[in-house]
């Protein structure tokens, strides 16, 4: 498998990566989780990112396209290759903040 679709939910906590974000490192982690739980409750991924990402993507639902492996940094790359089409990610962080990652193809 060379290619994977993915999108994704980013909170981002002041003094992340890029972050314009004020909240806490807490209050991120606590704001992605209760997504989390949304998320295996039947919510809506794409309608989640919309309204919470700190990502442009957010905007098209969290979609980051296609993409192969070294686009991505790892711990995000690593979990989005594991899944299989349809299976969401636990909480991952890296260095822009917390993501849920879902993965589309």
């Amino acid at each position: 498998m060379s290619k994977v679709r993915a999108s994704h939910i980013l909170l981002m906590y002041k003094g992340s990566a890029r972050s314009s974000a004020s909240r806490s490192k807490e209050e991120a982690l606590s704001g992605i989780q209760a997504m989390q739980a949304q998320i295996a409750g039947g919510a809506d991924f794409a309608a989640l990112a919309k309204e919470h990402s700190d990502c442009p993507s957010g905007a098209s639902g969290g979609d980051l396209g296609f993409f192969g492996r070294g686009q991505m940094v790892p711990a995000f790359e690593t979990a989005a290759f594991a899944m299989q089409p349809g299976e969401t990610s636990d909480v991952i962080e890296t260095d822009f903040g917390y993501h849920l990652v879902t993965r589309t193809a």
